[in-house]
């Protein structure tokens, strides 16, 4: 919902396969385990290594320790329920389209 840009075509790829995975995961899921929610998380931006080659860009306030974004992904997941299921959160509670 955010490529503005184009460009990175695998991975953009993969997470277009991977939101159809989740997407499918919770239909499957919720015809067994009533009351389930089944969402994919985005952590935001964190300091790693694998995001170390596109910092530049990043205002310091959006770049976010593994603590830090692990304690939002959490709270995120504690205010769930079955009807969010198949959904995309960010890690401040925001929907994400797709």
């Amino acid at each position: 919902g955010d490529n503005g840009l184009g460009g990175w075509y695998a991975y953009r790829a993969a997470k277009a396969a991977q939101n159809m995975f989740t997407r499918n995961l919770a239909i499957e899921l919720g015809r067994r385990h009533r009351g389930l929610a089944c969402v994919g998380l985005h952590p935001g931006t964190v300091d790693s290594a694998l995001s170390a080659p596109f910092q530049r860009g990043v205002p310091p306030e959006r770049l976010f320790t593994p603590t830090f974004s692990a304690e939002k992904l959490l709270s995120v997941v504690a205010a769930l329920d079955a009807t969010d299921t198949g959904q995309l959160f960010a890690w401040d509670g925001q929907r994400i389209p797709f």
